[in-house]
């Protein structure tokens, strides 16, 4: 069973963020999210290219941009129907955690 996001809220997501230790049972893209802050880059990429949706494609781009391939990022930001952030790495982070928990 997965966990009900809109029973997450934010400051629980930053606790696990920060601690590194979250629930097998949640969201796909929220794992990713949460599995690349905790150094693993390759386990939160497999996620995310495996959703095919525009939030999908947001979080794929997020994590190249993490890698720092700026030309993939650019691609998956297009797809996902976004401009490339100014913001930094952490301020997206949380920006898309933030959308992804007011759409569950």
């Amino acid at each position: 069973m997965i966990i009900d996001m809109a029973m997450i809220t934010f400051e629980e997501l930053l606790e696990w963020k920060e601690s590194g230790s979250f629930p097998d049972d949640i969201p796909d893209l929220i794992r990713a999210l949460l599995l690349e802050s905790s150094g693993d880059w390759d386990s939160a990429h497999q996620l995310a290219q495996n959703v095919s949706s525009s939030d999908g494609s947001w979080v794929h781009a997020y994590l190249h941009r993490v890698e720092g391939d700026p030309g993939n990022a650019s691609y998956w930001y297009r797809r996902a129907g976004k401009k490339v952030p100014e913001l930094s790495l952490d301020e997206e982070w949380e920006y898309i955690a933030l959308d992804l928990l007011k759409k569950s």
